[in-house]
């Protein structure tokens, strides 16, 4: 039966839509296929990076380990060293342990006993403060070294317990320090020589805080218990807790208030190796408590001629501890002639007694002269004494100004006074004698270069802390003056 002609239309419609069809196959297969080709060779790209981040990621886990091992090495030998150097470190901070004992021997003085005894005294008193100090140690005293160092002015020293009446002759003096220096290897006595503080300079700036700095100083003693001028230095030191447990104060003299309130340590020997007393000068106390020597003329007259006297003069002096026998004398010897005629009395003319006294040149102390007078208002004067500790106004600071140690100072800087005021820390300032003397070539130095106390011949001052050389000759001093060394 032959086909219609829509039949062949039919199966060449469904032919188009078969081949439709089909295009649309190849067309997806394609696609998937080159889909699929990007895949692999996007996940063969990652693939390779992984396995290049992963080879890099083991040569860093190996370099780590590596490191870590080395590290670990390099601890075990810094904690091997860190230990060496402990025992090292414990061994120098104890191999050498010492005591420094630092005296301002111009006011610390050792007892007058072992000072007559010149060289074997002072070897004594050697042994006897090394022994005190040792017994304080207790146990570890076998390991520890005493190291004594004594600063003072021996010419002025030996003058003034002369004249305090606890040594005969000055050259004993020099004896016991030859003594005490030869008495230990570490025990020196030191001649400072002329000059305000230098005993002071010597402790303070040059030998204690030198010491502190050492480990092996265990303990740090001074001799100190006189002088207030030490406090600022303590209380300077002892902003260091660590410090303050290491300084003592050893005691001669009574400790002063105002070293006692800086709260350091204070030993006392029992009176055993030092002075307990000031210096006191003695002769100035028997010269000024004495009776009057008589020294006025005694004019017995005599009778010649019957009734006509004629005076004959003899000079007598009545010591004191003569009056008694003295008085015996004039009533054992005859009774005086008798006078008939009164004797008149010469008048005297004033004018020719001053011209009969030559008059005085002036005094000049030395090189530099006098020092010019300084006139000080009481009030202000008062003022500026009132001051105490930290609230005293600095003498360089108001007078040379500024001060080169700024607010290290421990003096008062900011306060603002008077003229008046000015004058009375000038005038203050010049009651310290100058380090230098009449040789100070300082042209503002506020320092006295002279005692600026001596009035009518007599030093008003009664702790005076200038030499005898700066007085007018023939100064008369208060019974109340005691020398700087204990002042």
């Amino acid at each position: 039966m032959a086909a219609s002609e829509s039949d062949l239309m039919t199966f060449y419609q469904r032919f188009q839509t078969l081949s439709l069809f089909n295009d649309s196959s190849a067309r997806l297969i394609e696609d998937l296929l080159l889909y699929s080709k990007n895949v692999e060779d996007a996940l063969r790209e990652e693939n390779r990076a992984l396995r290049r981040q992963l080879t890099d990621s083991q040569l860093d886990l190996d370099d780590a380990t590596r490191s870590r091992r080395e590290l670990q090495q390099q601890v075990a030998n810094a904690e091997s060293r860190n230990r060496d150097l402990a025992q090292d470190n414990h061994h120098l901070k104890n191999n050498n342990p010492f005591v420094v004992v630092l005296i301002d021997g111009d006011c610390c003085l050792f007892k007058e006993a072992l000072i007559r005894q010149g060289v074997e005294g002072g070897k004594k008193a050697a042994y006897a403060l090394r022994s005190a100090i040792l017994e304080q140690c207790g146990d570890f005293a076998g390991n520890i070294e005493v190291i004594a160092k004594v600063y003072a002015n021996l010419g002025g020293l030996a003058k003034a317990m002369r004249r305090n009446g606890c040594l005969e002759a000055e050259e004993t003096l020099k004896e016991f320090t030859i003594g005490f220096t030869q008495g230990k290897a570490t025990f020196d006595f030191v001649d400072v020589g002329h000059g305000k503080e230098r005993a002071d300079n010597k402790i303070k700036a040059e030998t204690a805080k030198w010491n502190l700095r050492n480990y092996n100083c265990k303990q740090l003693l001074l001799g100190i218990s006189h002088d207030a001028g030490y406090a600022p230095f303590l209380d300077e030191l002892f902003q260091d807790e660590t410090k303050k447990r290491r300084v003592t104060v050893v005691e001669g003299v009574p400790t002063v208030r105002e070293l006692v309130s800086t709260g350091v340590n204070i030993l006392n020997f029992n009176d055993e190796i030092f002075r307990s007393e000031k210096l006191v000068d003695k002769t100035a106390l028997r010269t000024n408590t004495s009776p009057l020597t008589a020294t006025a003329p005694v004019t017995t007259p005599t009778v010649s001629n019957g009734n006509i006297p004629t005076p004959a003069s003899s000079t007598t002096s009545t010591p004191a501890n003569a009056t008694a026998s003295y008085a015996g004398a004039i009533g054992n010897a005859s009774p005086p002639p008798k006078i008939t005629l009164p004797i008149q009395p010469r008048p005297v003319n004033a004018n020719a007694r001053a011209s009969a006294t030559p008059k005085q040149p002036a005094w000049n102390p030395g090189p530099r002269g006098l020092d010019p007078p300084i006139k000080v208002s009481p009030a202000a004067l008062e003022s500026i004494k009132k001051r105490k500790d930290n609230n005293k106004l600095c003498n360089n600071h108001y007078l040379r100004g500024p001060c080169s140690k700024g607010d290290a100072c421990c003096f008062e800087h900011k306060y603002k006074p008077t003229k008046d005021e000015i004058d009375a820390i000038a005038f203050l300032a010049r009651l310290n004698p100058c380090t230098s003397g009449q040789d100070c070539d300082v042209e503002d130095c506020i320092y006295g270069h002279h005692c600026p106390n001596v009035k009518d011949g007599v030093c008003t001052h009664p702790y005076c802390k200038f030499e005898d050389a700066d007085h007018p000759p023939g100064t008369k001093y208060r019974s109340t003056k005691t020398y700087d060394y204990f002042s």
